[in-house]
């Protein structure tokens, strides 16, 4: 998970002990994470932490990083951002390839200035290998919070947005970028909603009306399909990152928010989400609250100060 501070080295024997180990560590950065396949509320979640707890937001979605294609990417709106300043949303050149090891420079040195402007950082995004990365390449204290979606539910979901996608002009959005040398293999290209067009915008001056609507319903279903798909890899993903690599992840159930509508579904947030990632956050950053987290590298540096002056002693 994150990185650890390592247990003191005590010299067998009596040997001396270097008291410059007995120093406090140095501190490192509080970060909380939020992960989820795509369409889980971790968006919503994140505003919600940013203003709770004076926050500010980290992107960690390897798509949503480019320059344009709001609509395709899903962004953020800045009415939904609720003034909270965003990292890495929208800020990379959309022909580049942002690689992992791009976005774990570019992020710790957000993280750098948002910590040391007394803000709390907070990582969002589906692009797990991209969070991955981060953690295990910087020193930071992480309280992880997992928003999950039952399958069946996540799926409609998916579906539903994508026409929303649709009707809100995503066709357009894809036919303004799209050319017949177009490379499908980097930047915003990759994203799904982009390449699934190709041959509808090759072939649509050629068909009648009724072909071309036919086409263009293949095309949606595909890229419903292939949304459906990325959000199994997540959660694959994060079952890897749970079952192998023994990360913390605090999981918040939020099927029952997407069953519902209006007030019921604004009651079943503060509930099922909100209220318990409050009290897992407020536990992680000031150790009160109730009792779901342990900060493990705190534990490890109390029983390492504990081991040194027991040793000093004798």
């Amino acid at each position: 998970m994150c990185k650890q501070t390592q247990l003191l080295n005590i010299p067998p024997g009596g040997g001396r002990l270097n008291l410059q180990l007995l120093r406090p560590p140095r501190q490192t950065e509080k970060v909380v994470v939020v992960m989820g396949a795509t369409g889980t509320g971790k968006s919503k979640l994140s505003i919600d932490l940013a203003t709770r707890f004076s926050g500010e937001i980290v992107n960690s979605d390897k798509i949503q990083v480019y320059e344009g294609l709001d609509i395709v990417t899903n962004k953020i709106t800045e009415a939904e951002q609720r003034g909270v300043p965003h990292h890495l949303l929208g800020t990379i050149n959309p022909n580049s390839n942002f690689m992992a090891a791009n976005f774990t420079k570019s992020a710790s040195n957000a993280i750098k200035s948002i910590s040391s402007r007394k803000k709390l950082p907070i990582i969002v995004g589906g692009s797990n290998s991209y969070i991955e990365a981060l953690i295990e390449s910087e020193n930071y204290e992480c309280c992880f919070l997992w928003m999950d979606i039952s399958i069946p539910v996540l799926d409609s979901f998916v579906s539903d947005r994508v026409d929303r996608m649709v009707m809100a002009g995503m066709v357009e959005e894809v036919r303004n970028i799209f050319d017949f040398t177009s490379d499908y293999s980097r930047g915003i290209k990759t994203a799904i909603g982009v390449p699934e067009f190709d041959r509808y915008f090759r072939m649509e001056a050629f068909l009648g009306e009724e072909s071309r609507a036919n086409l263009l319903r293949e095309v949606i279903d595909e890229i419903k399909s292939n949304t459906r798909k990325l959000a199994r890899r997540q959660l694959e993903k994060i079952d890897r990152l749970r079952n192998v690599k023994e990360w913390n992840l605090h999981r918040l159930d939020a099927t029952d928010v997407f069953r519902k509508q209006g007030r019921e579904a604004d009651a079943a947030w503060e509930r099922l989400v909100a209220g318990p990632s409050f009290g897992i956050v407020s536990r992680f950053l000031w150790n009160v609250g109730p009792e779901r987290y342990r900060n493990v590298t705190a534990i490890r540096r109390a029983a390492a100060m504990e081991m040194a002056m027991a040793a000093v002693g004798h």
